[in-house]
């Protein structure tokens, strides 16, 4: 079985700085890591290889210091990563990705068929959620979102059974393969790598693929292929906190406190509903 582990690389959120006049992150002098939710579907990856056999390889889409969080996923166990690195694929929106990465996993599965693709449900810095479903799309693949467990696998069957989360609880479907799971962070824990490991994620070659390994169509990648545009980003204002009612002296008229500002603030909401005249 051979698993594609999609993954990005982000800025620390609690580094994150707005650019004011471009609208976009600054990623200047801010501290990198591996998206957690992509880090978590590396993990199941792996565990998945281990328990079924296979092949884990990794790809991202970002400039040359991504390698940094391919070498954390080697270090895991993935066998293989490359790293899609070229100016072409610069301000990519998540249509443009997901265009970008379903055609190398396409190129990936024209010399070892892929039959699962693992994506985190969505990156810490845009929290969009789309590009995995964007991926599934283009490749014509079946898609589960929001995946929490995998139940199992049937490599002969072709199948794949999954408990996924949805609103109000969960639910286990089955599907065949190939297919594409995002994942939720409750589904693995990262292991802790060994020195071993270490050492060979640090030795390993790392492939780099521009655009024309791809075989993308040159409008679709990067700024060119990203309708997305950003208007306006803003810090929601601070709100000052609510009235606080203090038990410690006397309950009984704190209480008395409460229900008077409760009716006075209700019949303040109902005048602005249905007018003074029906309050």
């Amino acid at each position: 079985m051979h698993i594609v582990c999609c993954i990005k690389q982000v800025p620390d959120t609690t580094q994150v700085k707005i650019d004011p006049e471009t609208n976009t992150l600054i990623r200047a002098g801010v501290e990198s890591i591996c998206n957690p939710y992509d880090m978590v579907a590396a993990e199941a990856a792996v565990q998945l290889k281990e328990k079924y056999g296979g092949k884990v390889t990794v790809i991202t889409m970002g400039p040359p210091q991504a390698e940094s969080a391919l070498r954390d996923c080697l270090a895991l166990g993935v066998d293989e990563a490359i790293l899609l690195s070229d100016r072409a694929f610069a301000g990519a929106d998540t249509l443009a990705t997901s265009y970008t990465l379903a055609q190398a996993i396409t190129n990936i599965s024209a010399t070892e068929p892929v039959d699962l693709v693992l994506c985190g449900k969505q990156a810490i810095d845009g929290d969009t959620a789309q590009t995995g479903p964007g991926i599934a799309t283009r490749l014509g693949y079946n898609q589960f979102t929001y995946v929490s467990q995998v139940v199992g696998v049937s490599p002969e069957k072709k199948t794949i059974t999954v408990r996924r989360e949805v609103e109000g609880g969960s639910e286990i479907i089955e599907g065949s393969l190939p297919a594409l799971l995002t994942i939720e962070l409750e589904l693995s824990t990262p292991r802790y790598a060994s020195l071993p490991s270490l050492v060979r994620a640090i030795r390993q070659e790392v492939k780099v693929w521009g655009a024309s390994n791809t075989g993308a169509v040159p409008e679709r990648l990067g700024l060119k292929g990203s309708p997305t545009s950003v208007n306006k980003i803003f810090i929601p204002p601070v709100r000052s906190g609510g009235q606080k009612f203090d038990t410690t002296e006397s309950k009984d008229n704190v209480i008395d406190t409460f229900i008077n500002a409760f009716f006075d603030k209700e019949s303040g909401l109902v005048k602005e509903l249905y007018g003074k005249d029906r309050v």
